[in-house]
């Protein structure tokens, strides 16, 4: 196969501009960790744009290269932090809250951290009911806090070179679309009067992508997956991907659940239950949010098992999802599977997994691989208006695909499809693994 044309991708010069919305947990390790990288402190363990690799032609030319030296990703010292939260504690103080890392590790880079002090945030308890905000904005209508965030992004534009927004607040209640969502004039309208159906990670995402700038949604919320989301996407060409990070449970049940498929091996039931002590947690105890949640994690074995082709292994899979709120476990997650198989003659079997893991350890190095990739994308013209980064489904639980399209869950899948498409627009044989010419 001959190589292709290569993409004119913009150079990565001056600084790189990372807007956080909700600065907790999550927002608060990535930050540190990058700091704590870039000082030499520690290894970036986790984030595939800084340890990973990509095999270039033939297994024969050892030519493997990292991610990093392959594509023209922004350097972590070109990147300057900003956001928003609905308390008013800086950095510092905030990680000191969400108890993630250890007193020693948030010593070391203190005074950064507290150099770093959240924007008033748009909220309304009716989505979140189970947090109430403090450090908030005010504003006469929807209209009016969605400029209030645009003045925002303005101000801090006029200090770096390029922007990427990621939301890491918390889960809101579940919505569904509505016709407020059908068109971008809709939308605006909406904005307007005030519309219920639209929740402030809406507002900024809107926000985001009217300034140009790339959005990645982390959370489960009805944020960029809406068609007046994806025409404006295309029409500023500002990137656009989601949602929720895939860190845990369902970061295993991706990996699992292929391995069955692959082996014609049946599944009768999936039994998922999570212990979360957090912030998060404390959302997800309320049942409006919950529901928000549950769609996003039970949706993963339908795309992967595919039960309409495989009727005899997976048509009558019983899946359940629980989320408990136990704050003793604070932000060290378990996720507890429990796994009813069957194979030969319809013999049965089990599987049990037990994932003692850290929440926002798993999904720190997902947002800033997220924010690297999603700035490349915003340099690639070749990817930039194409709206929807379905390229990056990898780090998401319920990955955004272009209408009619399934999703693609395989977590091996999407890796290859992400590695690909590096390929492809450096210009670079894509790897299909045949692998008949070493037998020819």
């Amino acid at each position: 196969m001959s190589k292709e044309k290569a993409a004119q991708i913009q150079p990565a010069e001056g600084k790189l501009g990372v807007m956080v919305v909700g600065m907790g947990a999550v927002a608060t390790t990535l930050i540190a960790g990058v700091e704590a990288v870039r000082r030499n402190l520690a290894k970036p363990i986790g984030a595939l744009t800084q340890m990973g690799t990509i095999r270039l032609g033939k297994r024969t030319e050892n030519n493997t290269p990292l991610i990093k030296d392959f594509v023209p990703l922004a350097s972590l010292d070109d990147i300057v932090f900003t956001g928003w939260e609905i308390f008013p504690e800086d950095m510092y103080e905030a990680a000191q809250h969400a108890n993630v890392l250890d007193r020693d590790h948030l010593q070391t880079i203190k005074p950064f951290l507290e150099s770093i002090k959240p924007m008033p945030a748009v909220f309304d308890q009716h989505y979140v009911k189970r947090l109430n905000g403090t450090h908030v904005k005010q504003g006469k209508s929807k209209c009016d806090l969605a400029q209030q965030v645009r003045a925002d992004i303005q101000q801090f534009k006029s200090k770096v070179e390029r922007a990427v927004m990621i939301w890491t607040g918390s889960t809101e209640i579940f919505l569904e679309p509505t016709a407020v969502h059908q068109t971008l004039a809709a939308f605006e309208k909406g904005l307007v009067d005030d519309d219920p159906s639209i929740a402030p990670s809406q507002i900024y995402a809107y926000a985001a992508l009217k300034e140009g700038i790339p959005f990645a949604n982390g959370a489960p919320n009805l944020t960029v997956d809406l068609p007046c989301m994806i025409e404006l996407s295309k029409q500023t060409g500002a990137p656009i991907c989601g949602k929720d990070f895939k860190t845990g449970q369902t970061f295993i049940k991706t990996v699992l659940a292929p391995a069955f498929k692959s082996r014609m091996l049946g599944v009768s039931g999936w039994y998922s239950t999570n212990i979360l002590g957090n912030r998060d947690g404390e959302v997800l105890d309320d049942p409006e949010s919950f529901k928000t949640k549950e769609e996003s994690k039970l949706g993963v074995l339908d795309y992967i098992l595919q039960p309409e082709l495989y009727p005899d292994l997976y048509k009558d899979i019983y899946h359940k999802v629980r989320i408990n709120y136990y704050p003793p476990r604070g932000d060290n997650k378990e996720g507890w599977d429990n796994i009813d198989i069957f194979g030969w003659l319809g013999y049965p079997m089990q599987i049990k997994v037990d994932f003692l893991c850290r929440d926002s350890i798993l999904a720190a190095p997902l947002a800033l691989d997220l924010v690297l990739f999603l700035d490349l994308a915003q340099r690639t013209p070749e990817l930039k208006h194409l709206g929807i980064q379905e390229w990056l489904s990898f780090y998401f639980k319920s990955p955004q695909s272009a209408e009619g399209l399934y999703p693609e869950h395989d977590l091996f899948i999407q890796l290859m499809k992400l590695k690909n498409t590096l390929r492809h627009i450096q210009g670079e044989e894509l790897i299909t693994h045949l692998g008949l010419e070493y037998y020819d």
